[in-house]
Formats: C-alpha cells, structure tokens, sequence
C-alpha cells in the first residue's frame, strides 16, 4: 500500500471533515415523524425500564456511542458480531470491557415491531445515549436524526483510531481535532466519566511499573495520582491484569450524572492517566478547577450537551448510504 505523503494529511483531513459536515446536515429533528412518529417515545419507555433494572448500565451505553463514533462515524459498526471472514471492532482489545449491546438490541426490536425496516441501529444508539444521560439526572439535548447502518468493522481501526486510557494531550487533541472535536470538546466530554466503571488494566499501571521491578517486584506508583487514592485503587487491583473486580470511575457517584468527576481529577485523583492528562494543559486544567467548584453545574451541562450533539454528527452516513439493519449486531 502506498504511503500518503505527510504534506496531504491536512488536506485528507479537511475533505472527510467537509464530507462529514455535509452529511451530518441532511440530518433532522423529526426525520422519523411520517414513517415511525412514536420512535422517541419508543426508546425512552424501555430505557426507563433498563436504566431502572440496572442503574449501571448508563455509563455503559454512553460510552457505547463514543466508541462508535470515534470509528468510522456513527454509524453503529461498533455493534456488528465478527465473522470467520472478519475480526469486528467490538472485538477489538479497546472494546472488550464494553457493555451494554444486549439493550440495544432490546430497544431495537421494540422499534421492529412498531416500524420494521425504518430506524437505524445508530439512531438507536445515539438516543439511547442521551436517554442514558437524561435517566442518570444529567443534561438533555434534541438528537437530530436520519443516520444510516455502516456496512464494515474493523477491530484494527478501532485500536488504531479511539482515544487511549493512558493518553496525553497533545495525543488526545490530535485524534480529537481529526474527528472534528476541539480540545474544549475534550475536556467536557471526559466528563462523561462521572459515570460508569473500568477494569484494573486499563489503569493498573499507575499502580504498578512492574518494567523497574526485580523478581516480579513492583515498582513506583505514578507521581501524578494522589498517594492516598492509589492506596486505595491497589486493595482492589492486586497486580497489573487483575480483571476480579471494578473500580468506580467517580467514586461515590458513578450512576448519577454530576460535576463531581471534575472534583476528583482537581485533586488528582482521575482514574485514568487521560485524566491526569487535563491537569497539564492550560486550557483543559482551567475547565477542570472551574468545574470542580461546584458552581458551573449548568453551564458544564449545556457545554456537555453541545459537545455530544457534535459527536453524534461525526462521519454519519445519510441517503442511500449503507443500510437500515434489521438487528444491529448483523447485516441484513
């Protein structure tokens, strides 16, 4: 394969943003209401019954439709079972720990059986996101809809192209900037992490630095998380692959949507090393301490509100393009 000259990145970069522009204009409020008018209704009844069954699950969902977006658009490939021909992105090593596909599926069918053929799965997704968000006290937005069903996965794009746990800035702003997110954007939507839960690999190795260690030692913890926290972090995750047990992304707050994650990463006790990250920019450390006072609630809702309404409009498709799955973990 041949290799884009560096010089042509910017220009790449400004054609899929146009072309993601265009499309994410085609999209609408009220794109369903001659050919499925109660879809809204539809899904917020049944997310009422799961977020009630399982509180947990919102932070889940959202983090569904990030993880969607950020590959190849919003177009709910993120939900596509791999094949023997084919390795999809929910198996990517990033999307093992996702949750959340059996409700999808569930508000799916709902939709089915009311207007078969009619609504896509990335519709779907992006209203039960913010449906998650709505259930969980936090912030709601109008969802523009119309997006259609991608036709490809690719597990090696989606570890190639999702914002790492263990991201810097700079690095963050640049896979950011490509899906046409500012780093004010980045900032807010890492608020997102006021709910849900992680596994001990995906932050162990502030805990460990087993690469100093002799004989399987362990080595220093990361200087920039709080000391008392990290205590607390290594009762629950005894070595570096420790997959037994969660740990609360928002301690003491994580199934309720709120501006206390912003409290914590002040402190420096952000569970991930992305949110350590946003103590080190001007910009992002400034939103940060703003937040973190407890006095910018609302305005951190609208901000946040704002961000998810651009993410959702990121590389959709729209028109004839790719199809209307009939269930979302697999093509028609």
């Amino acid at each position: 394969m041949a290799t884009m000259r560096p010089s042509l990145l910017p220009f790449v970069l400004l054609a899929f943003l146009a072309a993601s522009s265009a499309a994410a204009a085609q999209l609408e409020i009220g794109f369903y209401s001659k050919t499925c008018p109660q879809v809204e209704k539809i899904v917020r009844e049944e997310m009422v019954k799961i977020i009630a069954a399982a509180p947990s699950l919102a932070g889940p969902l959202l983090r569904l439709h990030f993880h969607d977006c950020f590959v190849n658009g919003c177009d709910a490939s993120v939900l596509l079972n791999s094949t023997k021909q084919n390795v999809a992105e929910k198996d990517a090593k990033p999307n093992k720990s996702l949750r959340g596909f059996g409700s999808v599926e569930r508000v799916k069918a709902k939709l089915e059986a009311a207007c078969p053929g009619v609504v896509s799965c990335a519709d779907v997704l992006t209203l039960m996101s913010r449906d998650a968000v709505v259930l969980a006290n936090g912030p709601t937005w109008p969802v523009t809809l119309g997006r259609r069903d991608g036709k490809a996965s690719s597990a090696k794009e989606a570890s190639a192209e999702l914002p790492p746990a263990n991201g810097d800035v700079p690095l963050l702003a640049k896979i950011f900037a490509s899906k046409g997110l500012n780093l004010k954007d980045l900032v807010v939507l890492s608020g997102a992490h006021t709910l849900g839960t992680a596994h001990c690999p995906s932050f162990a190795d502030r805990l460990y630095n087993n690469a100093t260690g002799q004989d399987g030692a362990y080595g220093l913890v990361d200087p920039s998380l709080d000391s008392e926290y990290a205590e607390k972090l290594r009762l629950k995750c005894k070595s570096l692959d420790d997959r037994s047990r969660l740990s609360e992304m928002d301690p003491g707050s994580f199934k309720t949507f709120d501006t206390s994650y912003y409290g914590h990463v002040a402190k420096r006790r952000g569970l991930f090393r992305s949110d350590a990250a946003l103590l080190t920019d001007d910009t992002t450390r400034d939103y940060v301490q703003r937040v973190a006072t407890g006095k910018f609630d609302a305005e951190f809702f609208r901000d946040f509100s704002e961000s998810m309404i651009k993410m959702g409009d990121i590389g959709v498709l729209t028109g004839t393009e790719g199809e209307i799955r009939k269930k979302c973990h697999v093509l028609n």
